[in-house]
């Protein structure tokens, strides 16, 4: 499945910004959240790990908050990356983004054990700023929603190798 959606746009950010606890591939104990595109939705799936339980069954909220959060700036990434007339892993390294709103809904209790699969629908409402809401399933329950706003990230974010 991974193969038929193309690249993941978190395995094309520069080494020096891969280090992100919820997508950065980098990062041996993070999540490694991987999004991709399906049609003109974004996408991502993810099993939860034991240490991510709230209660025995359940999974903890906080998780939920980050792969929304990861999902929905990686999602804000490939929107631009593609207006900007690519692909992941096509033409100049992708866009990055930060969250400057975070907003989730908690709409039934998330199972553990089971895969999570995120769905992202995108929409650009400012030249450095999209609207990303989020849907997240266990099976077909959708578990919460969310709306991440996305901000490009400042350039004061970003290392210089001077």
């Amino acid at each position: 499945m991974e193969e038929q959606m193309g690249i993941a746009i978190q395995d094309t950010y520069d080494e020096r910004y891969s280090w992100c606890y919820g997508c950065g591939r980098l990062n041996e104990q993070g999540l490694q959240i991987k999004t991709r595109w399906d049609g003109d939705k974004t996408v991502t799936s993810y099993l939860p790990r034991n240490e991510h339980m709230a209660i025995p069954g359940f999974v903890y909220g906080g998780l939920i908050a980050s792969i929304i959060d990861c999902h929905g700036t990686a999602s804000a990434a490939m929107a631009l990356h593609r207006k900007n007339g690519f692909e992941p892993g096509e033409g100049p390294e992708p866009p990055r983004f930060v969250t400057a709103s975070l907003h989730i809904d908690y709409l039934k209790p998330t199972p553990q054990n089971v895969p999570l699969t995120v769905i992202g629908t995108i929409e650009e409402i400012h030249p450095k700023k999209w609207r990303v809401t989020v849907g997240l399933y266990a099976e077909d329950t959708c578990c919460a929603k969310g709306e991440v706003i996305a901000a490009v990230m400042p350039k004061t974010f970003m290392k210089s190798d001077d």
